[in-house]
């Protein structure tokens, strides 16, 4: 993902955390971000313009734990969760995003 326009409003919220001996890392994610999906009518009639979050990418370490290709069916403000083997207590966890408009946000946070 290269650098475009500026990002939405307000940073993702990472919560990482390591689950005590069994070598799993949970991570949930908010991303606030208003993911119209370009079907809304606007007061005056016509279509808000679709703009939805297409292209996420999680890393640790700059290493790509999880990529994905989002749709205009996600609702506002996703909240995701995965899990994964191979990071540590203290490693860093990035989320970076790509929207339809050319927004692009990364946020990181420490695996807990």
């Amino acid at each position: 993902m290269s650098s475009s326009a500026s990002p939405a409003p307000g940073p993702i919220r990472i919560r990482a955390r390591q689950r005590a001996g069994e070598g799993v890392t949970e991570l949930v994610f908010l991303m606030p971000h208003p993911m119209e999906t370009g079907l809304r009518k606007n007061p005056a009639g016509g279509f808000v313009p679709a703009h939805f979050i297409s292209e996420l990418r999680v890393s640790v370490q700059g290493r790509t734990v999880f990529e994905a290709r989002l749709t205009a069916a996600v609702s506002r403000d996703p909240l995701l969760s995965l899990r994964f083997r191979g990071a540590q207590a203290g490693d860093r966890v990035t989320v970076d995003w790509l929207d339809t408009q050319g927004n692009r946000r990364s946020d990181s946070g420490l695996i807990v």
